[in-house]
């Protein structure tokens, strides 16, 4: 079964090796549970934001339809100071980008919340306001929980485990920025109820 992943840097694994990529981590978990998901199809760069995204599905356009779709954008929407008004119109458009892919299956799409990076050794080193990086990164993911709920697209909401452990150096890479393949794996475990539950129900 084909697979897509769609997003930026949290899902190209930015530092990591592809093993470790939370979406090769999570097609091997399905598969140990005896679902036929090939590893992904990826269209992912780090530093995409949403419109950027969709400018790179238009220059890749995947041929034929996928039994499976992963989206995960934002961060760098929210980075750039982006506002959430135009977060909404862009993520909509892509998530029904995504559902087309699912050849019209909305139950054959899963999404990620966006992480929350202010909790990392870059973001203090940067001096950021933890405080103000958390209230947008919520902002942004109530609009895309919001989106997904009206499309009945399911949303896995992995940002409390970005929070809780995204300080611990075991858990990003060496820029202190990006997830390790340890972090991908907790988002693996968050993910894998839920897509199985997809792909067993079609």
């Amino acid at each position: 079964m084909p697979y897509l992943a769609l997003g930026d840097s949290y899902t190209i694994g930015e530092g990591v090796p592809v093993h470790g990529r939370w979406p090769v981590q999570l097609a091997r978990a399905l598969r140990s549970d005896g679902i036929p998901l090939s590893d992904p199809h990826v269209i992912a760069t780090t530093g995409w934001t949403t419109d950027e995204l969709s400018q790179a599905i238009d220059a890749a356009e995947p041929p034929g339809t996928f039994g499976f779709v992963s989206l995960l954008i934002g961060v760098n929407n929210q980075y750039r100071g982006r506002g959430t008004d135009d977060y909404a119109c862009e993520f909509d458009a892509l998530l029904g980008r995504a559902i087309g892919f699912a050849d019209g299956r909305a139950g054959r799409v899963i999404v990620l919340s966006i992480p929350d990076w202010g909790v990392t050794p870059f973001a203090i080193a940067q001096g950021r306001d933890a405080g103000l990086v958390a209230h947008q990164i919520d902002a942004y993911n109530a609009v895309a929980a919001g989106i997904c709920d009206m499309r009945g697209v399911a949303f896995v909401d992995i940002t409390p485990i970005s929070r809780e452990r995204g300080a611990n150096t075991d858990m990003l890479v060496d820029d202190g920025l990006h997830p390790s393949s340890t972090m991908y794996a907790a988002w693996t475990a968050c993910a894998l109820p839920v897509a199985r539950a997809l792909l067993e129900s079609a």
